[in-house]
């Protein structure tokens, strides 16, 4: 079977311990942690990699258009 190259979007946070903390958009239940960003992204890869070995579906990451914090006030 020939190898393919897929990119996927990828939200990138950080909680409040200081963490940061990924989550892969279009694969359910796809997320890590990591202490900094460039073990974030090691682990992310290796995330992607596991959820599309448990996943015999077709996945099609969708076009990324943008991101935008909306505030909200709440009672």
């Amino acid at each position: 079977m020939k190898k393919q190259i897929k990119n996927f979007n990828v939200l990138i946070e950080q909680d409040e311990d200081g963490m940061f903390v990924s989550e892969v958009i279009g694969l359910q239940g796809c997320h890590t942690q990591g202490k900094n960003l460039d073990e974030l992204m090691e682990r992310t890869k290796e995330a992607i990699k596991v959820c599309l070995e448990g996943d015999n579906e077709e996945v099609n990451p969708m076009r990324f258009v943008g991101i935008q914090r909306v505030q909200v006030k709440t009672d």
